[in-house]
């Protein structure tokens, strides 16, 4: 399982770096309209705080403090800056990954965050399908303020 995950999420942050290189312009990552509540910046920086908190600081004790609140309200952080931070989520997250115990994944998540408890396991697939969900509003914001 955690190996799948590794390249699961693997997979999608270098599709959300994708993402970003594609925008137009850096100045286009920040734009909301049509609607829109968040900008395809916000979401990208959401998507790095959420897994530096959840699997960084709370799995692997990273030391990460989460800024939820700046994740949606920063703006103008540079694509190259949300880059390199992907990046070095990608290092991080593998480390954890790879200090995973099999034993570690089927006990139950260090807090509860989503009203009930649950494994490791299921928390870890709830991010998976979290970072997805973003993803793809990333790429509708990309291609719709692209017109």
């Amino acid at each position: 399982m955690k190996n799948s995950l590794i390249d699961l999420i693997t997979k999608d942050l270098i599709k959300l770096q994708k993402e970003i290189n594609e925008y137009a312009t850096e100045e286009d990552l920040w734009i909301i309209e049509k609607d829109i509540q968040n900008s395809g910046g916000n979401l990208a920086i959401h998507l790095i705080g959420n897994l530096n908190h959840f699997i960084g600081a709370i799995l692997g004790n990273s030391g990460y403090i989460r800024e939820r609140d700046k994740e949606f309200n920063d703006k103008n952080i540079s694509r190259k800056k949300i880059i390199s931070e992907i990046d070095a989520l990608i290092i991080g997250l593998e480390e954890v990954f790879l200090s995973l115990t099999k034993e570690d994944l089927a006990k139950i998540y260090p807090i509860n965050v989503l009203g009930k408890e649950m494994t490791t396991t299921y928390f870890l697939l709830h991010l998976y399908g979290h970072l997805n969900y973003h993803l793809g509003q990333i790429n509708y914001h990309r291609r719709l303020i692209g017109e």
